[in-house]
C-alpha cells in the first residue's frame, strides 16, 4: 500500500486533524455553559454537571479498544461510523429537552468520538512515510493541544452570542464535510476487515474495562462533588475500578484474543513514555480548567474574555509542532525537546503562582506562552516516542493506550485540583479570619471606610456596618480562593518536575538507520 501524495494527503492530514480537534473541543466546550444548560433544562448546576462527567466516561472505555474495533470492523468503516455516530449525537444532544436525554446522547457523542482520536492518528501516521512521521506526529499535536484550549473560547462566544444548543450544532457541518472527505479520500488497508472471521472477541475483557475504566472516570469527575469516600457510590465505584482495572490487565495478559494488547508496556521506552504522557495529560487539562475557573471566580473575567486570553499564545506554540516535527524527522533526538518542554510548563505553572490578583487580561500572555511552547515541545516528543520502540503490528495499541493514558491524567489533574483548591481554600480562610479578631486595626479601619462611604450615600449607619462585614467577608473568600488557585499551580508545576529524572529511561540503544522502504513494507504486511 503507497503513502498518499500531493491533494489527496493533505485533504487526509486536514481531515483527521480537524476531527481529533473536533473531538477534543467537546471535552472542555460545554464547561462555560453549565449554568445556561441547567435553566433551560430544569436541572441542578451539580445534576447537569453529568453533561461533561457521560462524555469523559465513554471516550476514555472506547480509546483503548479502538486499535481492536478498528482491526475487527476495517479502520475506514469503524472511522467513518464513528465519525457520523458523533455527528449524530451531537445534533441529538442539540435537540434534547430534558436532563437523562441530553446525558445518554452526550454518552453516546462520546463513544464515537473517542474513536475518532486514536484512529485519527494511525490514520495520518499512514498517510507519511516512516522517516517523516515525527511530521505527523507534530500535526495530530496541533489538534491535541489546540483542542481543549479552544473550547472554553468557542462555548464563550456561542453562549455570549447564541444559545447552549448551538455549542453541539457547531459539530454538524464540520462532521457532515470530514465524514464526505474520509469516504472520499481515505482508502482501505491492504485486507481490511477481512479478518473479522477469525477474530474472537473478547466480551469478558470489553466488560472489566467499562467497568473499571468507567468507574474510575466517574471517581475522579464526581469525588470532590460528592464528598470522595464519605458517597457510598463513590466508595462502590472505587472497589469496582480496581477489580476491574485488575481483572481487566489480568485477562488481556493470559487470553489468546485481547481487546487491548497489554503487552505493549513490555517494552521500557513505551512504558515510561506512558508516565510522562499521564503527567503531560495533567497539566493540559488542568491548566485549562484552573487558569480559566480563576480568571472569571477572582478576577472577574467574562467566559468569552477568558477563551481569547488563552487563544494567541496557544496558537504561537501550536505553530512550533510542525518545525519540532521536521527537527525530528531529521534525526534530531526527542529527549532534549522533552525535558526542555517539561521545564518551560513548570515554569509557566510557578508564574501563574506569583501573578497579581488584579493583573490584567493581557498580564498573564507570557506565562500562557511559555505553556503553549512547553505543551508543544512536551507533546510532540511523546506522541513520537509512543511507537518508536514499537513493532508496527503493535502501533494500533500503543496509540490507543498512550491517549487513553493522557485523558486519565486529565481527569485525575482536575479531579486533584478541585480537592486541592477547596483544601487550600479552607486553610487559607481560616488563616485570614483568625487575623481579624474584634479590634484588629486593619479590619478596623476596612469597616469604618466602607461604612462611611455608604452612610454618605444615604444608607442608615446600622445597614451600612451589616454591608460593610458582607463585603470584607466576600474579599476574605475571593482571596483565599485567589491563595489555592496559586497552591494549585505550584503543586501541578511540582508534578513536572517531579517526572524529569525518569527521561533517563527513555532512552533507547542507537541503531542502524532504518531501510525506509523496508519499514514500510513491514507496516503494510502488519496491517
Amino acid at each position: 500500500m503507497s503513502s498518499p501524495k500531493g491533494f489527496a494527503k493533505f485533504i487526509i492530514v486536514l481531515t483527521v486533524v480537524t476531527a481529533s480537534i473536533m473531538e477534543l473541543v467537546d471535552t472542555s466546550i460545554v464547561n462555560v455553559g453549565i449554568s445556561e444548560m441547567a435553566g433551560s433544562l430544569g436541572a441542578t448546576i451539580e445534576d447537569i454537571a453529568w453533561v461533561i462527567t457521560s462524555y469523559a466516561i465513554a471516550n476514555v472505555i472506547i480509546i483503548p479498544m479502538t486499535g481492536f474495533l478498528a482491526e475487527y470492523f476495517g479502520r475506514k468503516n469503524y472511522y467513518v461510523f464513528s465519525m457520523v455516530l458523533f455527528t449524530l449525537a451531537s445534533y441529538m444532544c442539540a435537540q434534547s429537552t430534558s436532563l437523562p436525554e441530553i446525558i445518554v446522547w452526550r454518552f453516546i457523542q462520546g463513544v464515537g468520538g473517542g474513536a475518532l482520536l486514536s484512529t485519527s492518528q494511525a490514520i495520518l501516521f499512514d498517510a507519511f512515510k516512516p522517516e517523516d512521521r515525527p511530521m505527523a506526529s507534530g500535526l495530530f499535536g496541533m489538534g491535541i493541544v489546540l483542542g481543549p484550549t479552544l473550547g472554553p473560547t468557542i462555548g464563550g462566544y456561542l453562549i455570549e452570542h447564541y444559545s447552549w444548543p448551538m455549542m453541539f450544532l457547531v459539530n454538524i457541518p464540520i462532521g457532515i464535510v470530514a465524514t464526505f472527505l474520509s469516504i472520499t479520500f481515505i482508502d482501505k488497508k491492504e485486507g481490511e476487515g477481512k479478518k473479522k472471521a477469525q477474530m474472537e472477541i473478547d466480551y469478558i475483557g470489553i466488560a472489566l474495562l467499562a467497568a473499571g475504566i468507567g468507574c474510575l472516570q466517574y471517581v475522579l469527575e464526581r469525588g470532590e462533588t460528592d464528598d470522595w469516600f464519605d458517597s457510598p457510590t463513590i466508595r462502590i465505584c472505587a472497589i469496582a475500578a480496581f477489580v476491574g482495572l485488575v481483572g481487566f490487565i489480568y485477562r488481556q495478559l493470559t487470553t489468546a484474543h485481547p481487546v487491548v494488547n497489554m503487552k505493549v508496556m513490555n517494552n521500557r521506552t513505551f512504558a515510561f513514555t506512558t508516565i510522562f504522557t499521564f503527567v503531560a495529560g495533567l497539566g493540559l487539562f488542568t491548566s485549562v480548567f484552573i487558569y480559566p475557573v480563576m480568571a472569571q471566580r477572582v478576577m472577574g473575567f467574562t467566559a468569552y474574555e477568558t477563551g481569547l486570553s488563552l487563544l494567541p499564545p496557544t496558537l504561537a506554540g501550536v505553530f512550533m509542532m510542525p518545525v519540532i516535527g521536521r527537527l525530528m524527522s531529521k534525526g534530531v533526538s526527542p529527549i532534549p525537546f522533552t525535558v526542555v518542554g517539561f521545564t518551560l510548563f513548570a515554569i509557566y505553572a510557578f508564574m501563574s503562582a506569583s501573578v497579581s490578583p488584579d493583573v490584567s487580561r493581557w498580564g498573564f500572555f507570557v506565562p500562557l506562552l511559555i505553556r503553549a511552547f512547553g505543551i508543544s515541545m512536551s507533546q510532540l516528543p511523546l506522541i513520537n516516542q509512543a511507537v518508536a520502540g514499537l513493532q508496527p503490528k503493535d502501533f494500533a495499541a500503543g496509540i490507543a493506550l498512550n491517549n487513553m493514558i493522557r485523558q486519565i491524567g486529565g481527569a485525575f489533574g482536575i479531579a486533584m485540583a478541585n480537592n486541592y483548591v477547596n483544601f487550600r481554600w479552607a486553610q487559607h480562610r481560616s488563616d485570614m479570619v483568625a487575623r481579624m479578631y474584634d479590634g484588629a486595626p486593619a479590619l478596623t479601619e476596612r469597616l469604618n471606610g466602607i461604612t462611611g462611604a455608604m452612610v454618605a450615600k444615604g444608607a442608615d449607619a446600622a445597614t451600612a456596618l451589616k454591608r460593610a462585614y458582607q463585603i470584607v467577608e466576600m474579599t476574605v473568600d475571593k482571596q483565599a480562593y485567589f491563595l489555592a488557585y496559586q497552591d494549585t499551580f505550584r503543586l501541578v508545576g511540582i508534578f513536572f518536575l517531579a517526572v524529569l529524572p525518569l527521561v533517563f529511561f527513555l532512552r533507547i540503544k542507537k541503531k542502524a538507520k532504518p531501510n525506509p522502504v523496508a519499514m514500510k513494507a513491514a507496516m503494510d504486511s502488519a496491517h
